[in-house]
């Protein structure tokens, strides 16, 4: 077949009629195909035909050239717009530069191992202190990372390749106890108080938890206990009083028979501390507590169920390490509150507002006041600056794993 004997519509017309070979189509390269299409429509001049003509020539171009009609129509539009048809290499776009390397998505990796796999605003915080207070360069370009894409990061493959019974309350009617929501003021020294028990197995009681947490500056102390009657509670309450570095004013907590009684009463009343308890059909009067059981506590020691021969033991990594990692080294948020012209509040709670319960200590206007005789705030930024963040949380995460492997391995010999 020689294709250039077409000249006209009518040899068109004809050789459309009667070729049916559908595997007719020209030889080339691209570019020559290309030349050769621009040459069909100059020679007829598809500009000026009308749109029946224009679908014959189409016709004929798409039977020897085997592109499809949405190719063509593509190349009949360059034509239209330049007078030529030339091959136009694919660019690629380029993406988005990355920012944040793998490196530094393991190392994020690593912080939520260390941390325990917190909220990602906390992350954000020990990333930026880490930087800025420590002088880490390692988080130099993670410093600066947005909590949502804090988050994005945590979905990417080289992140996840890095990470792999309840006691209920009897109620009871005691007349001990104010019912009423503690004010402090913006004072420290005001306590929300609640109890986590460590699980039940095969009949046996496993130990408690008594978490008390300041409502202003969220300083917090853990005590392990193995019961919780009055021989066990009493010398705790002892101890949770002296931690803290500044002066108890207040003692908060729900309805619970453990902290509701009168030898509780006598000795807080010997602290010149006042009891105050939780109010009916007020579910967030003790919330402040309750939210760091899930937080705090059970985030440290888990569901798992503990003996309460243990519990002297967990006192003492309670002591040494997890207070004062939590006092000096996470980040807490801590609401801006609006107050609309109705009267209605709106809390907001911004990055920059996060601090550590040492650091929010300091910034109260009457923290010095506050402190205990014989506390200043020089000995508690020692122990804030004698290690960073990240190295208190590895030293705690280590010691609890010592811990948890002398509770377990002394269980498996007893059994």
């Amino acid at each position: 077949m020689n294709e250039l004997q077409i000249k006209t519509l009518e040899d068109i017309d004809r050789f459309l009629t009667g070729v049916t070979d559908t595997s007719i189509a020209l030889q080339g390269g691209k570019q020559e195909v290309y030349a050769w299409i621009e040459r069909t429509l100059v020679l007829f001049r598809y500009l000026k035909l009308k749109k029946k003509a224009k679908g014959q020539v189409l016709r004929y171009v798409e039977r020897l050239t085997g592109y499809s009609r949405q190719h063509l129509a593509k190349l009949v539009k360059q034509y239209k717009k330049t007078g030529h048809i030339r091959h136009q290499r694919r660019r690629i776009k380029q993406g988005f530069a990355t920012k944040y390397t793998r490196e530094d998505i393991r190392l994020l990796a690593e912080v939520d191992r260390i941390v325990d796999g917190v909220s990602g605003t906390t992350v954000k915080a020990l990333c930026e202190r880490e930087f800025e207070v420590y002088g880490d360069q390692q988080f130099s370009r993670l410093q600066g990372v947005s909590v949502s894409h804090l988050y994005n990061l945590r979905k990417g493959k080289v992140y996840q390749r890095c990470r792999h019974i309840f006691t209920k309350t009897n109620p009871v009617k005691v007349n001990i106890g104010e019912r009423c929501k503690p004010r402090p003021n913006g004072n420290p020294g005001y306590l929300r108080v609640d109890s986590v028990h460590q699980g039940d197995l095969d009949g046996k009681k496993g130990v408690y938890h008594i978490n008390a947490v300041d409502e202003v500056t969220q300083w917090e102390v853990v005590v392990t206990v193995e019961r919780i009657n009055n021989q066990f509670m009493i010398p705790a309450l002892t101890s949770i009083i002296e931690q803290f570095p500044f002066v108890i004013k207040g003692f908060h907590s729900d309805n619970g028979s453990e902290y509701i009684n009168r030898q509780v009463a006598n000795l807080l009343n010997d602290h010149l501390v006042k009891l105050t308890k939780s109010r009916p059909r007020n579910s967030n009067d003790n919330a402040l507590a309750e939210s760091k059981n899930n937080s705090v506590v059970r985030k440290t020691f888990g569901y798992i169920h503990i003996p309460q021969k243990h519990a002297g033991l967990m006192e003492i990594f309670n002591q040494e390490h997890l207070n004062p990692c939590l006092n000096f080294h996470r980040p807490c948020h801590f609401p801006t509150i609006e107050v609309s012209d109705k009267g209605k509040q709106k809390r907001s709670y911004r990055q920059e507002d996060m601090k550590t319960p040492y650091e929010k200590l300091k910034s109260l206007p009457s923290a010095q006041l506050s402190l205990k005789e014989g506390i200043t705030f020089a000995t508690l930024k020692s122990i804030a600056m004698e290690h960073s963040d990240l190295d208190a949380w590895r030293l705690m995460q280590k010691a609890r794993n010592i811990m948890f492997d002398n509770i377990f391995e002394h269980d498996l010999k007893a059994a």
